[in-house]
């Protein structure tokens, strides 16, 4: 056996032995993780080890669904061996990542997707906040996310990881979109909304916030950025 075709053997095994990197998903707030279901089954294809995690949103605070939620999540067996662990996050999930890391030491963090993140505040809380009907169903967390000096989103500051946004600008809620919302929006959150310092790239897709995470072109530019750091396709 020669000498060359044993390093390209060593090689080879050395490249099919490297561990593959994590993604968490984070759902929005009143979802559960089968909304996240066609990111998890995309990504996986794609070679990640992925943990689509389900959690109690409407049932404590930011902060505290943030620690629970982010905590337990990464001491998951499966990720363990990941080199680097990456989040697509839907809605309330990317605030969850803000105020998690926020907090605490970044760790084996890569990237980070927001899909209709909330990230300046949402008009809808503005004006729904003070309802019974409103807290009862949307809880501690769905109260924090106002648009005012004061909210949860606006006191948590830029992100200082990779950060990617895609914001949709296609509404089936009129009544939000036309009464409650400046500007292009997502029928939940307006695009400038979505937009936070210190991320890398923002992209608006016309789609609805209520599925946006099963669009198909949502997905294939998060695998984008998960894989190289950017929304945009690579020249041929």
């Amino acid at each position: 056996m020669s000498i060359p075709f044993l390093f390209l053997l060593t090689l080879s095994v050395a490249q099919v032995s490297q561990p593959k990197e994590g993604v968490i998903l984070l759902h929005g707030l009143c979802r559960t993780d089968a909304s996240m279901n066609k990111m998890e089954e995309k990504l996986s294809q794609a070679g990640f080890i992925v943990e689509n995690v389900a959690y109690p949103s409407r049932t404590a605070s930011i902060e505290t669904l943030a620690d629970e939620a982010l905590g337990q999540a990464l001491e998951r067996s499966n990720l363990k061996d990941c080199p680097k662990i990456h989040f697509v996050t839907h809605s309330m999930g990317g605030i969850l990542v803000r105020s998690y890391y926020a907090r605490h030491e970044y760790g084996r963090l890569g990237r980070v997707v927001m899909l209709g993140p909330p990230n300046r505040g949402s008009e809808v809380v503005d004006r729904l906040k003070s309802w019974t009907l409103f807290q009862k169903m949307n809880g501690p967390a769905g109260g924090e996310m106002g648009t005012d000096a004061d909210s949860t989103p606006n006191t948590l500051g830029p992100v200082n990881f990779e950060c990617g946004i895609i914001a949709g600008d296609r509404s089936i809620n009129w009544i939000n979109s036309l009464a409650m919302i400046d500007g292009k929006d997502d029928g939940k959150v307006s695009v400038e909304n979505t937009k936070v310092d210190g991320m890398k790239e923002h992209l608006v897709v016309h789609t609805t916030h209520t599925f946006m995470m099963r669009n198909n072109k949502v997905i294939e530019a998060t695998l984008r950025f998960l894989q190289n750091g950017t929304f945009n396709k690579a020249d041929n």
